[in-house]
């Protein structure tokens, strides 16, 4: 089985809220789509949006694709208009995409209240729009918009737009649930009584308002379709579009369908594309999600050790992603050993010290620490406890004998002109092999003072520091009965600019907590660069 793979992202997803691509980051996820295996990239609606127009004029030159052509999304011509004349239409012809797909309403209720047309004029539409486009020299799609919902309404009238398109000689009929409303079972039912009424290629454009648009698109195909569309990590207005990566994993690795070539790289890509749209991975994404391979319960891990297929659908190395293990308070002597292995320790037979690791853990989540998101800070412990059974020392780049942090607020005094100010100042005191060091350092607010502090004092002794920076601070209150007196929470993430690692940090006010997490950090990260104690 072959299915054609359409990626609308650079027009569908780009609606979604919050956003806003340049016609440089257009540029760039098309070509890692390209890159991943995609067959069609819809590029946006030239002449309707002038970044879109100047993106295809901008890939016609600066784009060469392995895979992919490039798509260029628009609608039939108006009522009353013949498509050789109307500006839209030349539009889409003037945009060099080799192929051109058209919006066509499907939806008798549609053509009525939104075109303010009747169903005869609508088919005119299609089938003109269509025979001008084919004329031209293009591969033509017709996307039936509200096709689904439509033909609950009347299926003999969303009938007839997709045989209208098939007759003018479109190549694939893309049936749409353009709401997002439908169920896996009304889909299926709708797509085979189709398939039943026409030969042409039909596709599938899922939205997921109802939270089935990935199990829609798969329906779909069951029931004789062969054209997919959707977005990259589930883009899309509202609750967003069909999650391209689900859907194609999916389609190949379940049922055996050819679908992307690069299918080993989907975890990377999926990643790549969510930095240029400034959206976070969402860690719980199927298939390429942070989270969608790690095992946390102590007896997954008991299984795993064994033959980790046991609770793993796939190998995650099929999608370019890996098995994490994490360990919590629901670890066991399995979830230790191999987060340990993980980790680059074999605690194979070592069972006082697997017990002694354990125990440590689960006290530590008891006051408040978490190391399933802390891996770098379980590291540390792990070498910690190695030493204390006879192992090698767990290095140690410098002992702090002290360190504060206070804040002088200045209130403001509108009769001199002054605004309210806040200064925050931090003093360490610390040595390392090189003598004792006391600095001081100031920032904006005393944690970044500390941190500024810290790395003062450091950086003569080890300037590789200067390569490490913060990139996210998360603070969190463990026992909110307890008010402001509550214990805190504190997770870091640090990078050297090719690898980031977490740490965490527990006190009884932040400025401790975060700063036992930023100690660790810079700990972590001179013992990852081979860093000896200075």
């Amino acid at each position: 089985m072959t299915v054609q793979i359409y990626d609308t992202t650079l027009r569908d997803g780009a609606q979604q809220e919050g956003m806003n691509l340049s016609v440089a980051d257009k540029l760039a996820i098309a070509a890692l789509l390209d890159e991943l295996g995609v067959g069609y990239i819809e590029g946006g609606w030239p002449g309707a949006v002038p970044k879109d127009t100047e993106f295809f004029a901008r890939a016609a030159k600066e784009l060469s694709f392995e895979h992919a052509r490039l798509a260029a999304f628009g609608s039939t011509c108006r009522a009353g208009a013949d498509p050789a004349t109307d500006p839209q239409v030349q539009a889409l012809v003037d945009s060099e995409a080799s192929v051109v797909t058209i919006v066509a309403k499907s939806d008798i209720r549609h053509v009525e209240r939104a075109l303010r047309t009747d169903g005869a004029e609508n088919l005119r539409m299609i089938s003109d729009t269509v025979r001008h486009l084919v004329g031209s020299g293009r591969e033509v799609i017709v996307d039936a918009e509200h096709f689904f919902d439509g033909y609950v309404y009347d299926p003999a009238y969303a009938l007839s737009c997709v045989q209208a398109a098939f007759e003018a000689g479109a190549a694939t009929a893309v049936l749409c649930d353009t709401n997002g409303g439908m169920l896996p079972a009304q889909v299926s039912a709708i797509v085979s009584a189709v398939r039943a009424e026409t030969a042409g290629r039909l596709g599938i454009h899922a939205h997921n308002d109802s939270g089935c648009a990935v199990a829609n698109t798969l329906a779909a195909v069951a029931a004789g379709a062969e054209h997919i569309q959707g977005t990259i990590n589930g883009y899309g207005e509202r609750t967003g579009n069909a999650d391209l990566i689900s859907c194609v994993a999916n389609l190949e690795l379940k049922l055996g369908a050819a679908a992307l070539p690069g299918m080993a790289e989907t975890t990377r890509i999926a990643h790549a594309v969510s930095d240029i749209t400034n959206i976070p991975p969402h860690p719980r994404q199927p298939y390429v999600g942070s989270s969608a391979f790690a095992h946390k319960a102590g007896l997954h891990a008991s299984a795993i050790r064994v033959d980790p297929d046991l609770y793993q659908h796939i190998d995650p190395v099929a999608v370019g992603n890996d098995m994490r293990m994490l360990v919590s308070e629901m670890a066991g002597r399995a979830s230790i050993e191999l987060k340990g292995r993980e980790l680059g320790f074999d605690l194979t037979g070592q069972a006082d010290l697997l017990a002694a690791v354990t125990e440590r853990v689960k006290d530590a989540e008891a006051a408040g620490y978490t190391y399933d998101a802390a891996d770098a800070s379980f590291e540390l412990l792990l070498r910690e406890e190695i030493a204390a059974t006879g192992g090698p020392d767990a290095p140690r780049y410098f002992e702090v004998e002290s360190w504060r942090a206070f804040v002088e607020h200045r209130a403001a005094s509108p009769s001199n002109g002054e605004r309210a100010m806040d200064d925050a100042e931090a003093t360490v005191k610390l040595r390392t092999g090189q003598g004792r060091v006391v600095t001081t350092g100031e920032g904006n607010g005393p944690v970044n003072a500390l941190d500024q502090a810290l790395r003062i004092a450091l950086v003569g002794t080890y300037p590789e520091i200067e390569d490490f920076a913060l990139t996210d601070y998360k603070v969190r209150i463990l026992d909110t009965q307890q008010g402001t007196d509550a214990t805190v929470r504190a997770l870091v993430t640090t990078t050297d600019g090719a690898n980031t690692w977490s740490t965490v940090g527990v006190g009884t006010n932040v400025i401790e907590a975060s700063w036992e997490a930023i100690a660790d950090a810079i700990t972590w990260g001179l013992l990852h660069h081979g860093v000896e104690p200075r």
